[in-house]
């Protein structure tokens, strides 16, 4: 099968080159999937640097979500058949013709749906789930602060949180992606270049929940935004992981600083989290409530193109590679 490989084992965008592997085959649990579109993830940039090596057991070849059809069933599977549209979470191997999975992590592609926006659904989904449903515990009449609004994760929260029932905070780096926030149905949506954050946040009556992917600099600024009884929630630190914290005014505030990873929990915790997702998300995706959009798409043999896309962040969405 074709597959983008890294150069090197590591390296810039331009370290990614097509390649062949012998084809997967899915052994009992499992499924294959003949991939039709794969979705691009930050860990994905981050890998190709060495800098988010695989878990034990997982494929080294770069990709956590795709969409595609089933290929091959093997054995001890009984929900899934050859043909069936499908999207799943990935440990890695997205970046290829064929992937093999865990039945469990496989969610069915709505007939309304191309592959390439089922591909873009995945992580994000996940991702938002655990984090802001689960670890954040955001209820309906809340409201969520997103950081990095435009992001895939960013537009995937934006969308999970108005579905709920909840009220949106949004930053952004431009006043186009202020803009693209409120297109996307933010309720309030600041640019950090030309406003003063922890005041705006605070007059937009500041957060129960807040979903952080910017890290060390927005420490302080979160710190001032959560209300009584607020979670925050940190999934990246693009802006660094060390940050000062003021223990009192966390414990004055009675809130809760948590923080996770994806990829590295177990393959129950993922199954757990599909049959979740379905139940209480895949609605939304069947009626087009929840339809992250897709920035860019790139045919496979140019994913370093995708990730220098990426890499300059002036994305809105998703970025997905199609085989």
């Amino acid at each position: 099968m074709r597959v983008i490989e890294i150069e090197g084992g590591q390296g810039p965008a331009n370290a990614l080159k097509p390649g062949e592997r012998p084809d997967p085959v899915a052994g009992p649990g499992q499924i294959r999937i003949r991939v039709r579109a794969a979705g691009i993830n930050r860990p994905d940039l981050l890998q190709r640097e060495g800098l988010y090596p695989p878990p034990a057991g997982a494929s080294d070849i770069l990709g956590l979500e795709v969409a595609g059809e089933v290929d091959q069933v093997g054995a001890e599977v009984d929900r899934w058949g050859l043909g069936d549209r499908v999207c799943a979470l990935l440990g890695g191997g997205g970046y290829a013709e064929f992937a093999v999975v865990d039945a469990s992590h496989v969610l069915p592609v709505p007939d309304t749906l191309d592959f390439a926006s089922a591909a873009a659904l995945p992580e994000t989904i996940f991702t938002v789930f655990a984090n802001v449903f689960e670890a954040g515990d955001l209820k309906p009449g809340e409201t969520l602060l997103i950081h990095g609004a435009t992001s895939g994760i960013g537009v995937t929260a934006i969308q999970m949180a108005k579905a709920l029932g909840a009220r949106v905070i949004t930053t952004s780096r431009s006043k186009a992606k202020a803009d693209a926030a409120l297109e996307l149905n933010a309720d309030v949506s600041l640019d950090a270049s030309a406003v003063d954050l922890a005041a705006s946040i605070k007059a937009a009556g500041g957060a129960d929940v807040i979903l952080d992917m910017v890290g060390a600099a927005y420490a302080g600024i979160n710190q001032t935004a959560l209300r009584p009884g607020g979670r925050w929630v940190v999934i990246a630190t693009q802006s660094g992981p060390l940050a000062e914290i003021d223990l009192l005014k966390l414990m004055m505030k009675q809130a809760i600083l948590t923080g996770s990873t994806l990829r590295r929990r177990s393959a129950n915790e993922k199954a757990r989290l599909a049959a979740n997702i379905e139940r209480q998300v895949w609605p939304w995706v069947e009626t087009g409530s929840v339809r992250p959009p897709v920035d860019a798409i790139f045919p496979l043999d140019q994913a370093a193109l995708a990730h220098l896309r990426l890499e300059a962040g002036e994305h809105v969405g998703k970025i997905v590679l199609t085989v």
